[in-house]
């Protein structure tokens, strides 16, 4: 009984293996398209068993003031409003042509993450994605901050979703030689340019 388990198992991770040659081989190996739903369940599963039980249980330890949202808007616009667009949609020229496509912040895929999962992905990057590690960049106050500003953007207003697309416009406009905005990351951080 244990050798025809055995053997059915191998021909099923054979016939796995075959399709997945067979489908690079007719479409090839395109950051064009969507991932397959298997291909992003599987990624999902990998992400979540990738982080570690102890960073899920994390709290967010800072409560978030205004001057923590100005600060952390200013950070997001700085450093991720690029790849997740300044709604935290990823409807940006990047976030739409990544594979696998850049999440949408504000949806439940994100949403439902506990705080720590988030501090996890925000300092240590996830591999394969074009998610980069910024806990080597950023203080674990800024990030956290960036936490509770992911928390925050379903919940925009339409004064500050426009607000914020004004300050992306500006910060994109500064990269081509214009108006270059001035940011801190963090209360205590000191004011500069990017």
């Amino acid at each position: 009984m244990k050798r025809k388990a055995i053997v059915i198992v191998l021909t099923l991770a054979l016939a796995g293996a075959t399709l997945v040659i067979v489908q690079m081989r007719r479409h090839g190996f395109s950051a064009r398209e969507n991932p397959s739903w298997l291909e992003a369940a599987i990624a999902r599963r990998l992400r979540n068993f990738a982080i570690p039980a102890s960073a899920k249980k994390m709290t967010n330890p800072y409560p978030f003031t205004d001057a923590r949202w100005r600060s952390a808007r200013d950070h997001f616009i700085a450093h991720c409003a690029v790849c997740h667009g300044p709604d935290g949609r990823g409807d940006t020229p990047i976030g739409r042509n990544l594979y696998p496509k850049v999440p949408n912040l504000t949806g439940a895929g994100t949403q439902q993450l506990t705080d720590g999962e988030l501090y996890y992905i925000i300092s240590n990057g996830v591999r394969f994605t074009g998610m980069p590690a910024w806990g080597d960049e950023d203080r674990p106050e800024s990030i956290w901050e960036l936490v509770a500003f992911i928390r925050r953007l379903p919940h925009l207003s339409s004064e500050e979703r426009e607000q914020m697309e004004k300050l992306f416009e500006s910060r994109e406009r500064g990269k081509e030689g214009e108006a270059i905005e001035t940011h801190t990351h963090g209360p205590e951080a000191q004011p500069h340019q990017h």
